[in-house]
């Protein structure tokens, strides 16, 4: 008689995180398998991807799953579980939202229908995610949390959404003068749409239509441009990350060296840097080397 198999142990591989970004509660990435969630309830918002693997999962007396390419979406103080459908676990990704995202408003069509089967979402809330797992980022996490937003909220009240136009160069030229005035310690969308009376989500179209690029590229361009010029005074890069307004030093040069070609450490050496040549540069301030619009930068 051949011996019985002891059973699977749950294993779970968790990272958890609370980001620098108005709005979002908590960060949770996790693989999970052989584990059940009881029923429980959250205060926050969650907004939910499976990477690899499926749940499935009861809201309000109801079963749902999320296959990949589904964006799950649970609305606060309801109760709900959730499981594996195979033994081989699952990977999930998952943002805790406040109120300032999504209003209560939404708790009734949340609960009628959290599976939101939308490529563009789907796209948008793993954009989201790398942007919100890159410390510095924030201004990027910040204009795509708001494009998420504004996603589930078209989708959650189809007949409520509000279409504004792209093209206004005032108010562009008005938040470029805001990013001008505070390269070093940057600034939130949240308060550059409070100083300027305006939507987040209007805000960085105006801006992308008017400049082709989103305020976060531009900021960053602005600081890699600081950050040459103190380089080339002798500052070393650590000092120089600072200054200018990164992160550290692994977020300079991570910019850095995508914006000029060579690490930030090199460029202020003062050794010959022979044919490299900065990216979209010919000599002056840096720019981006990919182009950014509202479209792709929702996405």
């Amino acid at each position: 008689m051949a011996a019985s198999r002891p059973a699977r142990q749950p294993t779970a591989d968790v990272r958890a995180w609370r980001p620098q970004v108005p709005g979002v509660v908590e960060v949770f990435h996790a693989r999970f398998t052989d584990y059940a969630y009881p029923m429980h309830v959250h205060e926050a918002w969650t907004l939910l991807i499976v990477d690899d693997g499926a749940v499935r999962y009861d809201l309000d007396r109801h079963e749902h799953g999320t296959p990949h390419d589904t964006v799950s979406l649970l609305p606060p103080h309801v109760p709900h579980n959730g499981s594996a459908v195979t033994p081989d676990g699952f990977r999930k990704r998952v943002l805790y939202l406040d109120a300032s995202v999504l209003g209560e408003e939404l708790i009734g069509p949340a609960v009628d229908g959290p599976d939101l089967r939308d490529p563009v979402l789907r796209r948008r809330v793993g954009r989201l995610h790398g942007a919100l797992s890159r410390p510095g980022d924030e201004l990027e996490a910040d204009s795509r949390l708001a494009f998420v937003g504004e996603r589930l909220r078209g989708l959650l009240r189809p007949g409520r959404a509000v279409r504004t136009p792209s093209r206004d160069p005032v108010l562009a030229r008005r938040l470029r003068e805001l990013l001008d005035a505070r390269v070093p310690e940057g600034l939130t969308l949240d308060t550059a749409a409070g100083l300027l009376q305006a939507h987040p989500t209007h805000l960085v179209r105006a801006f992308s239509g008017a400049y082709g690029i989103a305020p976060h590229q531009y900021l960053t361009a602005r600081r890699v441009d600081r950050a040459r010029r103190l380089l080339l005074d002798g500052l070393p890069p650590g000092e120089v990350a600072v200054a200018a307004g990164f992160y550290d030093q692994a977020h300079l040069t991570r910019h850095f060296r995508r914006l000029v070609g060579v690490t930030p450490g090199r460029y202020g050496s003062g050794a010959a840097l022979g044919p490299v040549r900065a990216p979209g540069s010919a000599g002056g301030c840096p720019m981006p080397t990919s182009t950014w619009s509202p479209a792709a930068a929702a996405p």
